[in-house]
Protein backbone atom coordinates (compact mmCIF):
# COMPACT_ATOMS: atom_id res chain seq x y z
CA UNK A 1 0.00 0.00 0.00
CA UNK A 2 1.36 3.48 -0.81
CA UNK A 3 1.10 5.12 2.43
CA UNK A 4 0.68 8.38 0.69
CA UNK A 5 -2.58 7.86 -0.55
CA UNK A 6 -6.03 8.55 1.80
CA UNK A 7 -7.22 5.26 3.04
CA UNK A 8 -10.70 6.03 3.66
CA UNK A 9 -12.51 4.33 6.17
CA UNK A 10 -16.00 2.48 5.53
CA UNK A 11 -17.38 5.13 8.26
CA UNK A 12 -16.92 7.92 6.02
CA UNK A 13 -20.56 9.27 4.55
CA UNK A 14 -19.19 11.52 1.75
CA UNK A 15 -17.68 10.59 -1.90
CA UNK A 16 -14.59 10.02 -2.65
CA UNK A 17 -13.40 11.03 -6.25
CA UNK A 18 -10.17 10.14 -8.22
CA UNK A 19 -8.71 12.19 -10.79
CA UNK A 20 -11.38 14.80 -10.92
CA UNK A 21 -11.26 17.23 -13.48
CA UNK A 22 -10.81 20.85 -11.85
CA UNK A 23 -12.17 22.09 -15.29
CA UNK A 24 -16.02 20.91 -13.64
CA UNK A 25 -15.19 22.70 -10.37
CA UNK A 26 -14.04 26.75 -11.65
CA UNK A 27 -15.64 28.89 -12.84
CA UNK A 28 -13.02 29.48 -15.74
CA UNK A 29 -14.07 25.96 -16.66
CA UNK A 30 -10.46 25.07 -17.24
CA UNK A 31 -7.58 22.76 -15.62
CA UNK A 32 -6.27 19.81 -14.45
CA UNK A 33 -7.17 16.59 -12.55
CA UNK A 34 -7.56 16.86 -8.78
CA UNK A 35 -5.56 13.27 -7.14
CA UNK A 36 -8.37 12.75 -4.84
CA UNK A 37 -11.34 15.22 -4.09
CA UNK A 38 -13.94 14.84 -1.23
CA UNK A 39 -17.43 15.55 -0.93
CA UNK A 40 -18.37 15.44 2.66
CA UNK A 41 -21.97 14.74 3.87
CA UNK A 42 -21.93 17.60 6.47
CA UNK A 43 -19.08 19.07 8.68
CA UNK A 44 -19.15 16.24 11.14
CA UNK A 45 -18.07 14.06 8.26
CA UNK A 46 -15.29 16.12 7.11
CA UNK A 47 -13.85 16.75 10.03
CA UNK A 48 -13.48 12.49 10.61
CA UNK A 49 -12.11 12.63 6.73
CA UNK A 50 -9.35 15.07 7.28
CA UNK A 51 -8.20 12.76 10.45
CA UNK A 52 -7.68 10.09 8.05
CA UNK A 53 -5.44 12.13 5.94
CA UNK A 54 -1.55 11.61 6.03
CA UNK A 55 0.00 14.62 7.03
CA UNK A 56 1.86 15.32 4.13
CA UNK A 57 -1.13 15.18 1.89
CA UNK A 58 -2.00 18.60 0.92
CA UNK A 59 -5.70 19.39 0.95
CA UNK A 60 -7.06 22.57 -0.71
CA UNK A 61 -11.30 23.78 0.18
CA UNK A 62 -13.04 24.80 -2.96
CA UNK A 63 -16.44 26.37 -3.04
CA UNK A 64 -17.72 27.65 -6.51
CA UNK A 65 -14.26 28.25 -7.59
CA UNK A 66 -14.47 31.91 -8.76
CA UNK A 67 -11.41 32.87 -7.99
CA UNK A 68 -9.20 29.51 -8.73
CA UNK A 69 -6.91 28.34 -12.03
CA UNK A 70 -5.72 24.82 -11.60
CA UNK A 71 -2.40 24.26 -14.06
CA UNK A 72 -3.25 21.13 -16.51
CA UNK A 73 -0.78 19.40 -14.79
CA UNK A 74 -3.04 18.96 -11.97
CA UNK A 75 -3.62 19.57 -8.34
CA UNK A 76 -1.52 16.48 -6.93
CA UNK A 77 -3.29 16.26 -3.17
CA UNK A 78 -7.14 16.09 -2.00
CA UNK A 79 -9.66 18.74 -2.78
CA UNK A 80 -12.66 19.52 -0.51
CA UNK A 81 -16.17 20.78 -2.37
CA UNK A 82 -17.89 23.02 0.11
CA UNK A 83 -20.27 23.95 -2.16
CA UNK A 84 -23.88 22.14 -1.99
CA UNK A 85 -22.55 21.15 1.70
CA UNK A 86 -21.56 23.25 4.17
CA UNK A 87 -24.77 25.52 3.76
CA UNK A 88 -27.00 26.69 6.50
CA UNK A 89 -28.23 30.29 6.91
CA UNK A 90 -29.91 31.29 9.87
CA UNK A 91 -30.25 34.49 12.17
CA UNK A 92 -28.03 33.87 15.31
CA UNK A 93 -29.53 36.94 17.28
CA UNK A 94 -31.66 40.04 16.06
CA UNK A 95 -29.10 41.49 13.98
CA UNK A 96 -26.41 38.52 13.63
CA UNK A 97 -26.62 36.52 10.61
CA UNK A 98 -24.72 32.43 10.59
CA UNK A 99 -23.85 31.36 7.66
CA UNK A 100 -21.58 28.23 6.49
CA UNK A 101 -18.82 28.49 3.87
CA UNK A 102 -20.36 26.47 1.62
CA UNK A 103 -23.10 29.05 1.16
CA UNK A 104 -23.04 31.63 -2.11
CA UNK A 105 -22.56 35.23 -1.16
CA UNK A 106 -25.58 36.54 -3.11
CA UNK A 107 -27.83 33.72 -0.69
CA UNK A 108 -26.56 35.65 2.58
CA UNK A 109 -27.44 39.20 0.69
CA UNK A 110 -30.95 38.24 0.36
CA UNK A 111 -31.29 36.38 3.08
CA UNK A 112 -30.06 39.50 5.33
CA UNK A 113 -32.78 41.59 3.14
CA UNK A 114 -35.57 38.86 3.98
CA UNK A 115 -34.87 39.85 7.42
CA UNK A 116 -34.66 43.90 7.31
CA UNK A 117 -31.02 43.77 7.69
CA UNK A 118 -28.99 45.90 6.01
CA UNK A 119 -24.96 46.15 5.12
CA UNK A 120 -24.83 42.46 3.23
CA UNK A 121 -26.05 43.96 0.02
CA UNK A 122 -22.65 44.00 -1.25
CA UNK A 123 -22.38 40.34 -0.71
CA UNK A 124 -24.51 40.38 -3.97
CA UNK A 125 -22.22 41.34 -6.44
CA UNK A 126 -19.01 38.50 -4.82
CA UNK A 127 -19.84 35.27 -7.10
CA UNK A 128 -18.34 32.93 -4.49
CA UNK A 129 -19.43 31.32 -1.54
CA UNK A 130 -18.65 32.64 1.96
CA UNK A 131 -15.77 30.43 2.85
CA UNK A 132 -13.93 32.34 -0.45
CA UNK A 133 -15.29 36.11 0.52
CA UNK A 134 -13.54 34.67 4.25
CA UNK A 135 -10.36 34.11 2.77
CA UNK A 136 -9.73 36.78 0.87
CA UNK A 137 -11.85 39.37 2.36
CA UNK A 138 -13.73 39.64 -0.59
CA UNK A 139 -15.35 43.30 -1.75
CA UNK A 140 -17.32 44.91 -3.92
CA UNK A 141 -19.38 48.57 -4.26
CA UNK A 142 -17.83 49.81 -0.83
CA UNK A 143 -18.35 46.87 0.85
CA UNK A 144 -15.82 44.33 2.62
CA UNK A 145 -16.60 40.79 3.85
CA UNK A 146 -14.39 41.31 7.31
CA UNK A 147 -16.13 44.40 8.50
CA UNK A 148 -18.94 42.58 8.98
CA UNK A 149 -17.53 39.71 10.69
CA UNK A 150 -18.32 38.93 14.67
CA UNK A 151 -16.84 35.28 14.50
CA UNK A 152 -15.57 32.78 12.44
CA UNK A 153 -15.58 29.09 12.61
CA UNK A 154 -12.60 26.96 11.64
CA UNK A 155 -11.21 24.14 10.84
CA UNK A 156 -7.56 22.70 11.55
CA UNK A 157 -5.66 20.37 9.79
CA UNK A 158 -5.87 17.43 13.00
CA UNK A 159 -9.77 17.46 12.27
CA UNK A 160 -10.59 20.32 15.66
CA UNK A 161 -13.00 23.12 15.38
CA UNK A 162 -11.71 26.60 16.65
CA UNK A 163 -13.91 30.32 17.10
CA UNK A 164 -12.24 32.81 15.57
CA UNK A 165 -12.29 36.48 15.90
CA UNK A 166 -11.03 39.29 13.44
CA UNK A 167 -8.12 40.30 16.02
CA UNK A 168 -7.05 36.77 15.26
CA UNK A 169 -5.69 37.72 11.69
CA UNK A 170 -3.82 40.15 9.57
CA UNK A 171 -6.27 41.60 7.24
CA UNK A 172 -6.00 43.77 4.39
CA UNK A 173 -7.20 44.42 1.43
CA UNK A 174 -7.84 41.03 -0.55
CA UNK A 175 -5.82 39.10 1.86
CA UNK A 176 -6.43 37.04 4.98
CA UNK A 177 -4.13 35.45 7.64
CA UNK A 178 -4.11 33.52 10.88
CA UNK A 179 -1.43 35.51 12.97
CA UNK A 180 -0.28 32.58 14.67
CA UNK A 181 0.24 30.77 10.80
CA UNK A 182 -1.76 27.74 11.96
CA UNK A 183 -3.72 25.84 8.46
CA UNK A 184 -7.00 26.22 9.08
CA UNK A 185 -9.87 26.64 6.92
CA UNK A 186 -12.89 28.42 7.36
CA UNK A 187 -16.47 26.57 7.93
CA UNK A 188 -18.87 29.13 9.28
CA UNK A 189 -19.01 32.81 10.44
CA UNK A 190 -20.66 34.96 12.11
CA UNK A 191 -21.78 38.57 11.00
CA UNK A 192 -23.28 41.44 12.09
CA UNK A 193 -25.91 43.75 9.84
CA UNK A 194 -28.00 46.86 11.12
CA UNK A 195 -31.52 46.97 11.78
CA UNK A 196 -33.06 48.25 8.47
CA UNK A 197 -35.32 48.64 5.43
CA UNK A 198 -35.59 45.16 4.03
CA UNK A 199 -37.26 46.66 0.85
CA UNK A 200 -34.40 49.07 0.26
CA UNK A 201 -31.88 46.16 1.00
CA UNK A 202 -33.20 44.83 -2.11
CA UNK A 203 -33.04 47.64 -4.50
CA UNK A 204 -29.84 48.14 -3.98
CA UNK A 205 -29.37 44.47 -4.52
CA UNK A 206 -30.79 44.90 -8.00
CA UNK A 207 -29.63 48.01 -8.97
CA UNK A 208 -25.56 46.15 -7.76
CA UNK A 209 -26.64 43.06 -9.86
CA UNK A 210 -27.92 45.35 -13.18
CA UNK A 211 -24.25 47.49 -12.53
CA UNK A 212 -22.45 43.90 -12.70
CA UNK A 213 -24.59 42.58 -15.88
CA UNK A 214 -23.85 46.04 -17.47
CA UNK A 215 -19.87 46.69 -17.06
CA UNK A 216 -18.75 42.44 -16.76
CA UNK A 217 -18.32 39.78 -18.95
CA UNK A 218 -21.05 37.47 -17.38
CA UNK A 219 -21.65 35.84 -20.89
CA UNK A 220 -18.18 33.44 -20.71
CA UNK A 221 -16.52 31.46 -18.26
CA UNK A 222 -14.23 33.64 -16.17
CA UNK A 223 -13.21 34.22 -12.90
CA UNK A 224 -13.66 37.63 -11.90
CA UNK A 225 -11.22 40.57 -11.22
CA UNK A 226 -8.03 38.81 -12.16
CA UNK A 227 -6.08 41.59 -10.43
CA UNK A 228 -6.06 43.56 -7.39
CA UNK A 229 -6.54 47.15 -8.16
CA UNK A 230 -3.26 48.99 -6.92
CA UNK A 231 -3.41 51.83 -4.31
CA UNK A 232 -4.98 55.16 -6.39
CA UNK A 233 -5.51 53.25 -9.98
CA UNK A 234 -7.78 50.20 -11.44
CA UNK A 235 -5.89 47.42 -12.69
CA UNK A 236 -8.16 47.66 -15.86
CA UNK A 237 -7.64 51.30 -17.30
CA UNK A 238 -3.60 50.13 -16.95
CA UNK A 239 -4.44 47.05 -19.10
CA UNK A 240 -6.50 48.93 -21.16
CA UNK A 241 -3.99 51.44 -21.81
CA UNK A 242 -1.64 48.73 -22.73
CA UNK A 243 -3.31 48.07 -25.87
CA UNK A 244 -4.75 44.45 -24.49
CA UNK A 245 -8.35 44.34 -24.85
CA UNK A 246 -9.88 41.67 -26.73
CA UNK A 247 -5.99 40.09 -26.71
CA UNK A 248 -5.71 35.77 -27.18
CA UNK A 249 -3.75 33.34 -26.20
CA UNK A 250 -5.64 29.88 -27.82
CA UNK A 251 -9.01 30.56 -26.61
CA UNK A 252 -8.16 32.66 -23.74
CA UNK A 253 -9.04 36.15 -24.29
CA UNK A 254 -8.50 39.65 -22.10
CA UNK A 255 -12.21 40.73 -22.15
CA UNK A 256 -13.26 43.62 -24.71
CA UNK A 257 -16.11 44.44 -21.99
CA UNK A 258 -13.66 44.27 -19.30
CA UNK A 259 -10.02 44.63 -18.96
CA UNK A 260 -9.26 42.87 -15.49
CA UNK A 261 -11.42 39.90 -16.73
CA UNK A 262 -10.08 37.02 -19.03
CA UNK A 263 -12.54 34.90 -20.15
CA UNK A 264 -12.88 31.26 -21.88
CA UNK A 265 -13.84 31.77 -25.51
CA UNK A 266 -14.85 28.08 -25.31
CA UNK A 267 -11.90 24.75 -24.79
CA UNK A 268 -8.94 27.65 -23.14
CA UNK A 269 -6.29 25.70 -21.34
CA UNK A 270 -5.19 26.90 -18.14
CA UNK A 271 -1.70 27.46 -19.69
CA UNK A 272 -3.66 29.60 -21.83
CA UNK A 273 -5.33 32.10 -18.91
CA UNK A 274 -2.30 31.85 -17.21
CA UNK A 275 -0.05 33.18 -19.99
CA UNK A 276 -2.25 36.26 -20.38
CA UNK A 277 -1.57 36.92 -16.72
CA UNK A 278 1.71 37.08 -17.58
CA UNK A 279 1.26 39.12 -20.16
CA UNK A 280 -0.79 41.87 -18.70
CA UNK A 281 1.68 42.15 -15.74
CA UNK A 282 4.38 42.22 -18.12
CA UNK A 283 2.78 44.97 -20.23
CA UNK A 284 1.87 47.14 -16.93
CA UNK A 285 5.56 46.72 -15.86
CA UNK A 286 6.87 47.91 -18.39
CA UNK A 287 4.91 51.07 -19.75
CA UNK A 288 3.53 52.14 -15.73
CA UNK A 289 6.42 50.62 -13.22
CA UNK A 290 3.43 48.94 -11.38
CA UNK A 291 3.51 45.20 -10.51
CA UNK A 292 -0.08 43.84 -10.79
CA UNK A 293 -0.81 41.87 -8.04
CA UNK A 294 -3.18 38.75 -8.81
CA UNK A 295 -6.64 38.34 -6.78
CA UNK A 296 -7.00 34.91 -8.37
CA UNK A 297 -5.13 31.86 -6.91
CA UNK A 298 -3.05 29.43 -9.17
CA UNK A 299 -1.95 25.90 -7.92
CA UNK A 300 -1.13 22.66 -9.13
CA UNK A 301 1.61 21.65 -11.87
CA UNK A 302 2.24 22.48 -15.11
CA UNK A 303 1.88 20.01 -17.96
Amino acid sequence: MNMAEPNPPTALRGRWLIDEPMSRHVSWRAGGLARHAYIPADLDDLVAMLRTLPASEPVMFVGLGSNLLVRDGGYAGTVVFTHGVLRSLALSDATTVYAEAGVPSPKLARFAALHDLVGAEFFAGIPGTIGGALAMNAGCYGGETWRVVREVKTLARDGALHTRRPADYSIDYRNVALVSGAEEWFVAAWFDFASGSGADARVRIRDFLAQRIATQPLEKPNAGSVFRNPPGEYAARLIEACGLKGVRRGNACISPKHANFIVNLGGASAGDIEGLIVDAQAAVQARFGVALEREVRIVGDER
